[in-house]
């Protein structure tokens, strides 16, 4: 699929800390091997002579990469919680989901591309995990559109589960809420093709102004994607969860956050003061936050860090 409609539909998730990583750690390829081509991926080792737990981290939507980045923004967040977490004795495996980046040899034609596809290439990830001796325990960390495709794929697999930024409710309503405020040509007919596709059904007669996001190609994916709600699938885990939300995050709001844990009653709620969606921490107003997307020397929220460190080493 298309990286710009991807990206349009991200639900990106960050915050600030730069952490200092143990002299020690150790950063080395680290690939999966899928019958499309190899997904690209990054193992951050700390230095330690047993088993340390592992951070199968998942980026957000979009043509994010396994930093945190994309073409048009640089902000190394995932690196930087990755740097967290060795420094605390936490390994951590980071990757390009396929057609991305490093990635890309992976990738599907746009009408063949499901969301179950990065669902199958996470379980994937946690069963290599899994068969490695090196690791005590295996724990998913997704970010925005990363904690849907975690928290399914976590299920019945992973010792844990962290979802950051993760939206409270089904890409269907939630692409309903950004139309919500145009005008009635664009919302009108868009609400009628989103229904369509929940209900499994493509539609042919897409206006020109609407064929970017509504493209027949494309269509097959949104039907995959919108048949998993968030609030259903988080309460299938029998795992330790941790909740972890920005008050500053334009994307995803702490209402996101409250309904997950509403839905998971025994989860850890976590709410980070002035962490925005890229887990940076912003003092000032919507320029401020928005600056901090593409500035890779502010570093991710300290306090995010600490929250996901005591939660893999408390599991």
């Amino acid at each position: 699929m298309k990286k710009a409609y991807l990206f349009l539909l991200s639900l990106i998730v960050f915050t600030s800390i730069k952490a200092t990583p143990n002299t020690d750690t150790t950063s080395t390829p680290f690939n999966l091997t899928t019958p499309t081509g190899n997904i690209m991926g990054t193992l951050l080792m700390p230095g330690a002579s047993s088993k340390v737990p592992v951070v199968l981290i998942i980026a957000g939507s979009g043509p994010t990469d396994r930093n945190g980045n994309n073409p048009m923004m640089k902000n190394e967040s995932l690196h930087m919680l990755a740097q967290g977490l060795a420094a605390k004795g936490i390994a951590s495996v980071r990757f390009d989901k396929r057609g991305i980046a490093a990635s890309a040899s992976a990738g599907k034609k746009e009408a063949d591309l499901r969301f179950d596809d990065y669902i199958q290439d996470a379980i994937a990830w946690i069963e290599l995990l899994k068969k490695d001796s090196r690791f005590s325990k295996v724990i998913v960390a997704g970010h925005s559109e990363g904690s849907l495709i975690g928290m399914v794929a976590a299920n019945g697999r992973a010792d844990g589960f962290v979802s950051i930024a993760g939206a409270g409710k089904a890409a269907d309503r939630i692409l309903k809420d950004q139309l919500a405020t145009q005008p009635a040509m664009v919302k009108d007919p868009s609400y009628r093709i989103i229904d369509s596709l929940v209900q499994g059904k493509t539609v042919t007669d897409v206006s020109p102004m609407l064929f970017s996001l509504f493209r027949p190609s494309v269509q097959p994916y949104m039907i995959s994607w919108f048949q998993y709600d968030p609030i259903k699938e988080i309460t299938k885990l029998n795992i330790p969860v941790l909740i972890v939300q920005g008050t500053h995050d334009l994307q995803i709001t702490t209402a996101d956050a409250d309904a997950l844990a509403v839905a998971k009653p025994n989860a850890k709620k976590v709410v980070i003061q002035k962490m925005n969606h890229v887990l940076k921490i912003v003092e000032g107003g919507q320029a401020e936050n928005i600056a901090s997307y593409s500035n890779p020397s502010l570093p991710v929220s300290e306090a995010l860090v600490a929250e996901v460190v005591s939660f893999v080493l408390g599991i």
